[in-house]
């Protein structure tokens, strides 16, 4: 598995792609916190970086599913994924393996973005007024929701010779776990309480839960849950190839 793993990082910075792929991340949260006018946080006029954390689950929609579009579809295409699983790990390691390296490319694109905090808590008056619980909760949500869509865009790989369609698939299933069950909840269709339940199944429920600052464990179950059930289905999808 660590072979895998360190493969799949080499793989990453060998490549122009996944550069581009980082400086398009951190240029657009730039230009909307700091240059565009109606998301400027110096035009804004509280010591926040709140739009990071509204801005960010919508490009990590389209960009890590970039990250991930070629895990297992190039290995299929390619046929390299048939010697790959003739090797002495089991296809479980493969897929954490392969899981772990994209983990580990999405903290690489947040590391930068404390620089946020850092300015915004030096221009706060007095320095240092801002809110640092709720800054640090947001970040472990926004960690964990890029940790969920690296499991679905895995997902969409293993399905998939074809990138590009890897590449779609992995937005679609990101929008609908982010976005949909939040629309359906609020059309006014269910009964009771089951509208909250329905709502409580998407991701954004617990992830505008812990931007608050609460890091709840109901939270955090929840997103350990959807992963391993992502990264379950992944190794399913590899097993029925050797069917």
């Amino acid at each position: 598995m660590k072979a895998i793993y360190f493969k799949e990082i080499q793989q990453f910075f060998s490549s122009l792609i996944g550069y581009v792929a980082l400086i398009v991340f951190l240029l657009t949260l730039g230009l909307f916190l700091w240059i565009f006018p109606d998301t400027n946080i110096l035009d804004f006029g509280y010591a926040n970086i709140d739009g990071l954390f509204a801005l960010a689950p919508y490009i990590f929609m389209f960009l890590i599913p970039a990250l991930t579009m070629r895990t297992f579809a190039e290995e299929i295409s390619t046929g390299t994924f048939e010697l790959l699983a003739t090797r002495p790990v089991t296809e479980m390691h493969i897929v954490l393996g392969k899981y772990l390296a994209a983990v580990t490319l999405i903290l690489i694109a947040l590391v930068p973005t404390f620089t946020y905090y850092i300015t915004v808590a030096k221009l706060a008056v007095p320095a240092g007024n801002v809110d640092t619980g709720g800054i640090i909760g947001s970040y472990f949500g926004l960690f964990f929701l890029g940790a969920v869509f690296a499991a679905v865009g895995v997902f969409a790989s293993s399905v998939t010779p074809n990138q590009i369609i890897a590449f779609l698939l992995g937005v679609l299933l990101c929008f609908l776990l982010y976005q949909a069950f939040g629309y359906l909840a609020k059309l006014g269709i269910f009964f009771g309480k089951s509208d909250f339940i329905v709502e409580q199944l998407g991701i954004d429920a617990h992830y505008l839960s812990m931007s608050k600052g609460v890091v709840d464990t109901r939270d955090v179950v929840y997103f350990l849950s959807v992963i391993f059930a992502f990264l379950y289905f992944t190794k399913t999808a590899l097993s029925a190839r050797k069917w």
